[in-house]
């Protein structure tokens, strides 16, 4: 999704909304980096749309508080043998 600045990343910022993503899985569904998808919804969309940064804020801390237990759990399915 290239285009204009401004509304990928209000998109962006709806996109993790509605699926609870993590900025990981974000970037792969728009096609951007991780890197992108981080300013677009924390730089960005502060000055565009400041409820929805708000919004996509809360989840986005939340992403990052069970990160670790994410983390874990791959880790623990790849020694199983899981996918």
């Amino acid at each position: 999704m290239k285009g204009i600045v401004e509304e990928r990343a209000v998109e962006l910022g709806r996109y993790i909304l509605a699926n609870k993503a993590t900025v990981r899985r974000a970037a792969k569904q728009f096609g951007v980096s991780k890197s992108t998808v981080h300013k677009d919804v924390a730089q960005r969309l502060r000055t565009i749309d400041p409820p929805l940064y708000r919004q996509v804020k809360q989840v986005l801390e939340v992403n990052k508080a069970q990160r670790h237990i994410r983390g874990g759990m791959a880790t623990r399915a790849k020694y199983r043998g899981e996918k």
